[in-house]
């Protein structure tokens, strides 16, 4: 309710409620992802078919993980990717996915696949014009190595697609690797990663590293003697507000009855509650 003044008279006037798009809320025209491979789609509405800019190079950036469940984080970090690009690249962004790792990969508080990969669909549907969800790994019997998922991309976008078309001919795109410095510091762990998949991610790939507060990601690379060959396809994004919003930390206050507000989409937060995730 607002209020005009007129004539030294004061009307109050109602304003509109707010759209659903406005609250983020459910959107029934979502095209949902499928929860069986056999019926799988490589979803691909929103990637790019022509670029804008043939003096760019065309890139399209991956972010695998949990996403039990998605947050405002995992969404800014894509953002944040995107400013870096734009300041300090010639790419030209493509496309955003989000792949959401199978349940055989056996992390506590992991919800089952196809509620993870909905919370993500709701989180980005309404909110962006460039990002999508891929269902291709969270459906896989087995968990499937981080150089596989990309390697996954890869056919998907240029192998059947044949790449993007600039300049009346199609174009190789580059597929990235976004992650937080954790998942770098996490290459030094023996046995963690094979030398082979880090020259495959780094090396054929790339990586768009968001740098956490205090860390020092370039001196890791630096000691790391993979990451400091391939150090020219690794890309450093620090953080210039500092975000902490973790999937952990919301699962607890869940799990506590505690509100989850503003830490995730309204949307999330519904589906959260429609079908009692994180309560135990």
């Amino acid at each position: 309710m607002s209020s005009t003044k007129s004539n030294g008279i004061v009307k109050k006037t109602h304003l509109p409620s707010p759209s659903a798009t406005e609250l983020e809320e459910d959107d029934p025209s979502v095209k949902l992802q499928p929860s069986d491979l056999k019926d799988y789609f490589f979803p691909a509405h929103r990637l790019k078919t022509q670029l804008e800019d043939d003096t760019k190079e065309p890139v399209v950036i991956v972010a695998c993980g949990s996403f039990s469940p998605i947050t405002y984080l995992h969404l800014r970090i894509f953002e944040m990717a995107k400013d870096y690009i734009l300041e300090n690249t010639n790419f030209e962004i493509v496309g955003g996915y989000y792949s959401p790792v199978s349940d055989h990969y056996q992390k506590e508080g992991l919800a089952p696949s196809h509620h993870r990969v909905r919370m993500g669909e709701l989180a980005v549907e309404r909110t962006s014009t460039w990002l999508m969800v891929d269902a291709w790994e969270s459906l896989q019997s087995e968990y499937t190595r981080t150089a596989l998922v990309l390697d996954h991309f890869n056919e998907e976008i240029n192998i059947k697609r044949g790449g993007i078309m600039s300049n009346g001919k199609y174009r190789h795109v580059k597929v990235l690797l976004l992650a937080g410095g954790d998942l770098i510091e996490s290459f030094k762990t023996p046995g963690l990663w094979s030398d082979d998949d880090l020259h495959h991610i780094v090396g054929d790939y790339g990586c768009l590293i968001v740098e956490r507060t205090g860390a020092d990601v370039w001196g890791f690379l630096l000691s790391h003697d993979i990451l400091y060959q391939h150090r020219k396809n690794v890309y450093v994004i620090k953080q210039l507000i500092y975000n902490d919003i973790s999937s952990t930390k919301v699962r607890l206050f869940v799990k506590r009855g505690m509100s989850i507000k503003y830490l995730l989409p309204n949307s999330v937060i519904k589906y959260i509650q429609a079908y009692g995730l994180y309560a135990t």
